[in-house]
């Protein structure tokens, strides 16, 4: 629907009022709430939404990108390769770093003088569009990332859509916390009151650039995107060169919406590369770049942060991502859950577990002591279980996303005593997809930190022997205060230990999950309720989401007058 220029940003906003609002209330409530069903069921988006989605994936490969009206000096070469074996074939618009800043800079003022209601209805209708086009971008996901179909829908689709909401509506109310106008006056004793009008106006920093990452490019991008949106900055989106069409989906639907509201569709540019390129370091440190939100590497997270100083620098970076296994009471639960998290999409998660901490004298269970060495097997023997029917394990697994992981974890069945080694899978519909199974290592607490205290991304975990439950929790404290995590876990049937790595966990600055047997899995969480992220490890300098992912993308600025003078 194309909506009179005039008149569609207040339609906007008067037609997703209720879903702002309700969002809002969610954010409040920490309950479970979603607009956006994670189903990818006929019965939910309709029944020819699959093969419509796929057949606009389809209609995009060996071809050039189409974003209508916008800017480009030439093209980017396609680049990307699906983890499943095929090429893409797919250009898209190139831009030199200044050229896209500047476009982004000259559509910034229109968009700076609506209102923050506007700005979220808007933002509100690119998500409805972008959620009614999720078969499209799972297609994308799924073939520039690895993960598999349902969990590139719905990670790709209504669980980022969710994240992004959550940050429309933490950006929405934090610009509507103080009065648009307000009459200031105070009493004199001779001569009359002092009186003032005052207006208050939030305005944007400037200039947003989004570096996103291969493994979810568009989870881990939109709360950064709208956030910057909705406060009223103007985004440039660099995509991973390995993974630019979910985004380029993204702009389209983005540009679309804001032409429709009579905004300049470069309130949103695509600034795609190819492999060679080094266009992030070079829009990072642009005068006019204020605002930067990264997920990737912690060397360029750090270089980012003590480079960037012109720029507010929200990143998630790597991490430690810990358990520590005292006693539990339903020990094939805790295996089964613990070997889902260590497979769903090849441990390519910036949120897997990898260090699992088991005391030398073993952890009590219902099924007996098991020591580090019968736990390591047991574990194994649930991987085996889970991963046993290659249709099944294809679809948990997905595929091995770059030949970096692949690298690592042929580096790493080096460096101990392996537990479960790794093992190739044949994708029964993709022959030419690498599919791994986890490799796990057994090592010493005391003589192989070295080790376990780097990251190693991929389908690699260790379990790790302490000498008690006590240097554990200790591991977990030091290890993420020193190094990040983006999670951490406990399995505990006593609850002095339970309260200990509460104590552990809130000194070391990470969210804790306790004793998950069932359907809950450390390496995932829900908007409007879970927070991910925090900025009081190193993995990360922001929690998605939260008030402080928002206020610094704009100031409140105001205007005074006298009221005589405006009177008179």
């Amino acid at each position: 629907m194309v909506l009179n220029a005039q008149t569609a940003p207040e339609s906007f906003y008067e037609r997703h009022r209720p879903l702002l609002e309700q969002a809002l209330a969610a954010t409040s409530e920490r309950g479970f709430w979603t607009p956006f069903r994670e189903s990818p069921s006929t019965s939910v988006y309709g029944e020819h939404a699959p093969e419509e989605g796929e057949r606009a994936f389809r209609e995009q490969l060996g071809k050039p990108f189409e974003l209508p009206g916008h800017p480009g000096e030439g093209t980017v070469l396609p680049g990307e390769t699906s983890p499943y074996g095929p090429a893409l074939g797919v250009a898209y618009p190139r831009l030199t770093p200044a050229a896209a800043v500047a476009a982004a800079k000259a559509a910034a003022p229109g968009w700076r003088a609506a209102d923050a209601d506007v700005r979220a209805g808007v933002a509100a209708e690119i998500l409805v569009r972008l959620n009614a086009a999720s078969f499209e971008i799972a297609h994308a996901v799924q073939h520039t990332t690895g993960q598999a179909f349902v969990m590139a829908f719905q990670a790709g689709g209504p669980h980022a859509q969710d994240r992004g909401l959550e940050a429309v509506v933490y950006a929405w109310a934090e610009q509507k916390r103080h009065p648009h106008t307000a009459r200031w006056s105070k009493p004199q004793r001779k001569g009359g009151d002092l009186e003032l009008d005052k207006r208050f106006t939030p305005v944007g920093r400037g200039v947003s650039l989004l570096v996103a990452c291969n493994t979810f490019p568009t989870w881990n991008s939109y709360p950064g995107l709208f956030a910057s949106l909705v406060t009223g900055n103007p985004v440039v989106v660099k995509p991973h060169p390995a993974a630019v069409l979910p985004l380029a989906v993204t702009v389209r639907i983005a540009r679309e919406v804001l032409a429709e509201a009579g905004f300049d569709p470069n309130v949103v540019v695509l600034a795609a590369e190819t492999a060679a390129d080094r266009g992030a370091a070079e829009l990072a440190v642009n005068p006019d770049v204020r605002i930067i939100d990264f997920t990737g590497s912690t060397a360029f997270g750090d270089w980012l942060e003590a480079t960037a100083g012109q720029a507010v620098v929200y990143t998630e970076k790597a991490g430690l991502n810990t358990v520590v296994l005292d006693s539990t009471d339903d020990y094939r639960g805790l295996l089964g859950n613990l070997a889902f998290s260590l497979s769903l999409y090849s441990g390519q998660m910036c949120t897997t577990p990898q260090n699992l901490l088991v005391p030398g004298s073993g952890m009590v269970t219902d099924q007996g002591v098991k020591t580090p060495a019968e736990f390591a097997e047991d574990l194994g023997a649930a991987l085996d279980r889970l991963l046993g029917d290659p249709a099944r394990a294809a679809g948990t697994l997905g595929a091995i996303v770059n030949d970096a992981v692949l690298q690592r974890l042929e580096d790493a069945a080096k460096l101990g005593e392996v537990a479960h080694a790794s093992t190739a899978v044949e994708h029964p519909e993709y022959p030419d997809a690498v599919v791994r199974t986890p490799l796990l290592l057994r090592l010493d607490a005391g003589k192989d930190s070295e080790v376990y205290t780097r990251e190693w991304f991929g389908p690699i975990s260790f379990v790790v022997t302490t000498d008690s439950t006590a240097q554990g929790l200790e591991l977990l404290r030091t290890t993420v205060r020193e190094h990040g995590a983006l999670t951490a876990a406990v399995h505990s049937t006593d609850e002095a230990v339970l309260a200990a790595a509460e104590e552990a966990a809130l000194d070391a600055g990470v969210h804790l999950s306790e004793n998950l047997t069932g359907g809950v899995f450390v390496n995932q969480s829900a908007a409007f309720s879970d927070f991910h992220g925090s900025a009081a490890n190193p993995a990360a300098s922001a929690t998605l989401s939260d008030p402080a992912f928002v206020t610094g993308r704009f100031a409140t600025l105001q205007s005074r007058r006298p009221v005589r003078a405006q009177q008179g």
